[in-house]
């Protein structure tokens, strides 16, 4: 048995959230309930300028907390990936409405920023950590993790982790993701998607975690074409969102771990080139968990060769044959949502490629051949 088991380990939620809210509409009574569970009196919303421009998303949270008289300004001045400028003025935003709480309305970045804010605010002031109320529009699922990326200013991805930075409520309500753009809720579905295979070979995720992300791969395979197929279909959206949840379950460790190479890759890459973090996970999962079928461990390749009983699709007779055709049923559903993409599409220059291998896995690492060959296959 290797060090690090899935067979040995110990399970607890995390601290800090207080209740999951789902279910079309549910904004309307979740949101009062869980300020009310806080005891928070003073909000800012934290938020992007499409979603607050383009959109009524963010007039309606406005709303509900102008009728419990909680509403202090809303802040949107938070780009993709987070720039730390950003994090700054929201920072001073918190502080001149007075508010005690942050309610984040959008993907991974405002979730991420809003992160990011209230650990400075901590920094800054000492005491507890200040709250926050997260309300997706996408499949991310960064409103279920404890540590929160932003890019410093030399355009590098950075992070800081604190159990109490995991939002205190979560609000999945699907009819406030209608007017996410298509290619931002799919290709953030494929991010949730990397986030449940790469829990099959995270370590310290337990056994009833890695059966919740078959069962995230299930519903992401199933419902991201019809979502696609018919963008009003509210319960399809549900679904994902349930689904998104169960990809990156909130739980209690000793030590923040992270995902996998897919997910280090897309750090590198997502900052540093400007290619979202969905888009990301289109690129380099089906490839990474190709590779892993030449390099993962046992107790790791059965988990992965697990995936396909969920997928409805029969083995090949070995684990190593069933991960690789994984990893082709996840480039197919790839393809299928028309998020097919190359780092040449997205103006990487080739010369950077062992480079971007190098900060993703280690000079010193024996796979960074591996790693940089993986790279080259997606550069055109």
């Amino acid at each position: 048995m290797s060090a690090v088991s899935n067979l040995s380990g110990s399970y607890a939620y995390t601290d800090t959230l207080k209740g999951v809210y789902y279910g079309p509409g549910s904004v309307k009574t979740a949101l009062p309930q869980l300020l009310d569970i806080l005891g928070a009196k003073k909000a800012l919303v934290v938020t992007g300028k499409s979603l607050f421009h383009k959109t009524d998303v963010v007039k309606t949270v406005e709303t509900i907390l102008r009728e419990r008289n909680a509403y202090g300004a809303t802040f949107y001045e938070i780009g993709e990936h987070a720039p730390v400028a950003g994090i700054k003025a929201g920072v001073q935003k918190f502080k001149d409405v007075d508010a005690d709480v942050i309610v984040s309305v959008g993907g991974g970045s405002p979730v991420d920023a809003s992160k990011a804010i209230l650990y400075f605010v901590q920094q800054e002031r000492g005491g507890r950590y200040l709250p926050q109320i997260a309300i997706p529009t996408t499949l991310s699922a960064a409103e279920y993790t404890i540590g929160a990326g932003y890019t410093n200013e030399e355009g590098h991805k950075v992070a800081v982790h604190a159990p109490e930075l995991a939002p205190s409520g979560i609000i999945l309500d699907a009819e406030l993701t209608l007017s996410t753009p298509e290619r931002l809720w799919l290709s953030t579905g494929i991010r949730a998607l990397d986030h449940a295979v790469e829990n099959l070979y995270r370590p310290l995720v337990p056994p009833p975690i890695k059966h919740l992300c078959y069962a995230a791969l299930a519903d992401l395979f199933k419902y991201l074409p019809a979502s696609k197929a018919n963008p009003q279909d509210i319960e399809a959206r549900q679904k994902l969102q349930i689904a998104s949840w169960m990809s990156l379950w909130p739980i209690k460790v000793s030590s923040h771990t992270a995902l996998g190479l897919s997910h280090a890759l897309g750090h590198k890459l997502g900052a540093t080139y400007g290619i979202p973090h969905g888009i990301t996970s289109c690129l380099t999962l089906a490839p990474v968990v190709a590779l892993k079928a030449e390099t993962a461990s046992k107790e790791d390749k059965e988990w992965l060769a697990g995936a396909l009983f969920y997928l409805r699709k029969p083995s090949t007779g070995s684990l190593e044959g069933d991960i690789t055709q994984l990893s082709v049923e996840i480039q197919k559903l790839v393809d299928g949502l028309g998020l097919h993409s190359t780092l040449s599409q997205y103006k990487v220059p080739q010369e950077d490629v062992r480079t971007i291998a190098e900060r993703a896995v280690g000079k010193e690492d024996p796979l960074l051949p591996k790693v940089v060959g993986l790279l080259q296959g997606i550069y055109v």
